[in-house]
């Protein structure tokens, strides 16, 4: 069905464009930092909200509120951590990789980067990242890829990230046709000169950490199974732990609100969203 805009409102939306356009050629991105230091920061018994070990091959699911901090923590060896999110108020909005990518013209998240929801908002903000080694291109493991990647394992037998992905959904209301693509940490995967996938471990190392900073109240998944890509014959995630840090408001300054005209733009609509 074709709707008909009125003159007024045509103008207005093309005033809004050529606003946003105008911030765009005008802002001069700021400089992005390095990797976080390590060891992690130590996080007072206070501030704990709650602390989660998962164990290999396993999942958990939470509810965040806004300006809450999830700390991943790679404290017992390597694992790949996958994670998708919902709106808690409307989980018809979904993390969404692709736009993420787009709007922010870079594969490659670290501190200071942000994560786009599919309605133009600000779902999370990477506040602190010792490794800057994440997959946005690929997603998790599937009965299928465990089955041709593990010799002689019967695939069903190997938990995998699309099943306990499923069952996150399940358990938090939701169908499994409300997953969207999930966001691998700690899963160095870059690509070669050809297109190609390449999978680069030296990036990855024990100890990294990622702290995801939540920018509105969200339903979180996670799942602790091997990256597609892991060479690894032999099916052995490590244990991984998941802090929940109490919130805390961002500075006005704060890096990742302020480093990019696209993350602007981002904050805008989600405090236009909350009016």
């Amino acid at each position: 069905m074709h709707i008909r805009r009125s003159p007024e409102e045509i103008a207005a939306n093309r005033a809004r464009y050529e606003e946003h356009q105008k911030k765009g050629l005008e802002f001069a991105p700021k400089a992005l930092p390095g990797k976080s230091a390590k060891p992690a920061p130590v996080i007072a018994a206070a501030d704990i909200v709650h602390q989660e070990k998962l164990p290999g091959g396993w999942y958990w699911w939470t509810r965040v509120k806004a300006n809450e901090v999830l700390r991943i923590t790679l404290d017992e060896g390597f694992s790949t951590v996958s994670v998708i999110a919902w709106n808690a108020a409307d989980p018809s909005e979904r993390m969404n990789l692709p736009d993420t990518v787009k709007v922010q013209w870079t594969t490659g998240l670290g501190k200071g980067r942000v994560i786009f929801s599919d309605m133009g908002k600000v779902m999370f903000s990477i506040v602190e990242d010792s490794c800057g080694a994440h997959d946005v291109l690929m997603g998790g493991s599937t009965a299928s890829s465990n089955a041709r990647k593990y010799v002689g394992a019967n695939g069903a037998t190997l938990r995998n990230t699309r099943e306990n992905f499923v069952l996150v959904a399940t358990k938090a209301g939701l169908d499994k046709r409300d997953i969207p693509a999930a966001l691998a940490l700690f899963a160095p995967v870059r690509v070669d000169a050809d297109g190609k996938f390449e999978w680069k471990p030296e990036l990855v190392s024990e100890g990294d950490y990622v702290d995801l900073r939540a920018e509105m109240d969200m339903i979180v998944g996670f799942s602790n199974c091997p990256h597609p890509l892991d060479p690894n014959p032999v099916y052995a995630p490590n244990p991984v732990t998941i802090t929940r840090i109490k919130a805390v408001e961002p500075a006005a300054d704060d890096l990742s609100r302020t480093a990019t005209v696209e993350a602007i733009r981002g904050f805008e609509n989600n405090a236009f969203a909350a009016l």
